[in-house]
């Protein structure tokens, strides 16, 4: 890779759909980068410019556009009409979601590739995209394709070894899961909500098998080993020591997602700010 890292700041806020323009406007307030659309938002991406529109410098990333449901032309089209309202401050992730869940699931690595040509065709660039990667195959291709890798559910040392993977100069920006309490059983049964859904599919269980987790482990509902090394939970200094193991690890990005309800989103992000040493 040849161009500049994308820049989104140490820290950004992973959320399912869109956050209002008010929620965006707070979170920039308090220091953070850039807000990630979660889950498989649609392939028009007419929730990126009110964003945009509301607030002054922060970024807005899609983790991920399926490349199974929004057509690659679409998405270009869309692409290019926030780039020229917006310079600079959209970055597009894309991935190829989970066999369990597409009927017409059919060697996803190609798929993948004819996305990224057809992106390529429609002059998306390579330095504004980025694809979700867990695998080495898969993480290779995001280093050689895209500005880099948007890993989903990992932990620092599948960023380390990501690191490893891609070289120096290419983006990582791995998501990493909150509870904001001081208990911990209560916090593994929040984690545990979310992190269920992710025990039914195979490129998940794959991944932390390679990383050394166990068949017991990664068993329904999932060992508080697992629970503990994929959701960060405790008081803000614990949260934030844990996920500035990923920055150790070599990630320039981390996308911190809030779990425990949509009220928790802003006053969490605001006891994590200090220390993680954002600027408000």
């Amino acid at each position: 890779m040849t161009e500049l890292k994308p820049d989104l700041g140490r820290y950004g806020v992973w959320i399912f759909g869109a956050p209002t323009p008010d929620e965006a406007v707070e979170i920039e307030k308090l220091g953070y980068g850039a807000v990630w659309i979660g889950g498989s938002p649609a392939g028009d991406l007419n929730y990126v410019e009110p964003i945009l529109e509301q607030t002054e410098a922060l970024q807005v990333a899609t983790g991920i556009i399926n490349v199974w449901t929004a057509p690659a032309e679409q998405v270009a089209e869309a692409y290019h009409r926030i780039e020229d309202k917006f310079p600079g401050r959209f970055l597009l992730g894309i991935g190829i979601g989970h066999p369990e869940h597409t009927q017409e699931y059919r060697k996803p690595y190609d798929v993948l590739v004819e996305y990224l040509d057809a992106l390529d065709s429609a002059k998306v660039p390579t330095s504004r995209r980025v694809v979700a990667a867990l695998g080495p195959k898969v993480l290779k291709l995001a280093a050689q394709r895209s500005a880099g890798a948007h890993p989903y559910l990992t932990t620092p040392q599948h960023t380390g070894e990501a690191r490893n993977i891609l070289g120096p100069t290419v983006f990582l920006a791995p998501e990493h899961k909150v509870v904001l309490a001081r208990d911990a059983e209560a916090s593994r049964k929040i984690g545990r909500e979310t992190v269920d859904f992710y025990l039914n599919l195979s490129n998940y269980l794959n991944n932390w098998k390679r990383l050394g987790f166990t068949d017991d482990d990664i068993a329904k509902p999932g060992s508080d080993r697992l629970i503990d090394a994929v959701v960060a939970h405790g008081t803000p200094e614990d949260i934030a020591k844990q996920l500035n193991e990923h920055n150790e690890a070599g990630a320039d990005h981390v996308a911190i997602q809030v779990l425990g309800g949509p009220d928790k989103l802003l006053p969490t992000l605001e006891e994590l700010a200090g220390p993680l040493g954002l600027k408000r």
